[in-house]
């Protein structure tokens, strides 16, 4: 546990150093795409027709931007390290290349490595009528660390509430008076294997790694608007391998899963149901895909341009109506799955339950409404916040998570390392562990 505090502690310095030295690289490490945005803090203030309280603070423009088609990475995960290397240093050379500056650092983030949520909690008594930062460090170390098993990593540590005696809901305690102050801590742990390819990954295209995000976490900065993240919303980030789910109560991420299904596997789907290439299915899925079925589909009928030399396979033709029926069963069972989530995590005794569809697979046209069927909540299409800077390519909802890693870098919410925890009260996982051992083997 420490020497992860001091990693994600080494990480914050970097990011820190690289933000005072003005440019910083975000990148978006996807099963479909590579995206890499610079941005430059300057501290100017934003143009007044920004959007949201969180792009009108930021001091921040994007100056470079570049995308380019995922190699190597599936489920979210990196699975070849030297194709997801060359992809990595494409998408960074050509984004260094539009904003003319050398890039040093980045902050990453990624969907898979199989997310898994905790609620800690701790109090602890005051030693003083006011409640210092001393105080917080103590009260966020009291928070008894699950044991959450061998290969797994904490990438998120965020207090989401704090009480003072009787009075809680309090974003910062600090300097009110009380005699005891109790936390609520969210964690989110991650598979370690899959954090390490990363930053292995990143190391090896010459760049320092400053700072690491779930996608799903970020989107929902990213897409939901202040009321939104204040009274309870989910935001369901559909990418190509696999599907991020956030919730958000008070400002804060209280929840956070994945699903291992996302757009490729209906471009899998829509290949070997018409026996043609990926390239094929993808190019009809985006042109006349989606999830309901109209009389006129039918009629509509779609050319299947093969290349293959047979005349007869080259020329085939199929209506849009098959194509919706062998699109659609993919798209309800990954919705279906995405339920089963929500149902487990009790969204349903939020106040809002708004839900927000972002990401690059949420494009399907009629997804919303079949959505809203099978979630059973108001269901919205949301696209991300406008940032300074960014080019009009880069705003819909496939980069969400790419400018919810701007917003992030921009205000990086208060985590577990970024206070200096006594050392006597860091969580005894190895004393515990030690203790085990010996009643293992004594």
């Amino acid at each position: 546990m420490i020497e992860l505090y001091e990693s994600q502690r080494a990480m914050r310095n970097m990011r820190k150093a690289a933000m005072q030295r003005g440019v910083v690289a975000i990148l978006d490490v996807g099963s479909s795409k590579i995206a890499c945005l610079v941005l430059r803090f300057d501290g100017a203030e934003p143009a007044s027709g920004e959007v949201g309280s969180l792009a009108g603070q930021a001091g921040f423009r994007v100056i470079g931007a570049a995308t380019t088609r995922s190699r190597g990475v599936r489920f979210g995960e990196i699975e070849a390290m030297v194709e997801t290397e060359r992809a990595i240093r494409t998408a960074v050379q050509a984004a260094q290349k539009m904003a003319q500056v050398r890039v040093d650092h980045v902050i990453a983030c990624f969907s898979g490595a199989e997310p898994r949520s905790y609620g800690l909690a701790g109090e602890v008594d005051l030693e003083g009528a006011v409640v210092t930062e001393q105080d917080v460090s103590r009260v966020l170390s009291a928070c008894d660390v699950p044991d959450y098993g061998h290969g797994r990593e904490v990438l998120h540590a965020q207090p989401v509430n704090f009480a003072l005696d009787h009075r809680s809901g309090l974003i910062d305690p600090r300097g009110q008076m009380g005699l005891r102050l109790a936390t609520d801590m969210h964690m989110v742990t991650v598979d370690a294997v899959a954090v390490q390819n990363l930053a292995h990954c990143v190391r090896r295209c010459d760049l320092e790694l400053a700072g690491i995000a779930n996608s799903a976490y970020v989107s929902g900065v990213a897409s939901l608007v202040e009321d939104e993240q204040e009274l309870g919303s989910a935001c369901i980030d559909m990418g190509g391998g696999s599907t991020g789910l956030s919730i958000f109560m008070k400002k804060h991420m209280i929840y956070a899963d994945a699903v291992r299904l996302g757009g490729d596997h209906v471009t899998s789907d829509i290949s070997m149901g018409l026996q043609v290439p990926l390239t094929t299915a993808e190019r009809i899925k985006t042109f006349y895909g989606g999830v309901v079925a109209t009389g006129m589909d039918d009629r509509e009928m779609i050319d299947l341009e093969g290349d293959t030399g047979d005349w007869e396979h080259d020329r085939r033709t199929v209506s849009r109506a098959e194509l919706i029926g062998i699109m659609r069963p993919r798209v309800e069972e990954i919705l279906e799955e995405v339920r089963a989530r929500l149902d487990a995590a009790g969204f349903e005794h939020l106040p809002s339950q708004q839900i927000v569809l972002t990401g690059g697979g949420s494009q399907i046209p009629g997804l919303d409404g079949l959505a809203s069927k099978i979630l059973g909540q108001q269901v919205r299409l949301g696209r991300p916040m406008r940032v300074h800077g960014l080019p009009q390519a880069a705003t819909g909802p496939g980069f969400a998570s790419a400018v919810g890693m701007c917003l992030f870098a921009a205000h990086p919410q208060d985590e577990w390392w970024d206070f200096e925890l006594p050392v006597d009260r860091y969580p005894a996982r190895s004393l515990r562990r030690a203790v085990k051992w010996f009643k293992d083997n004594w």
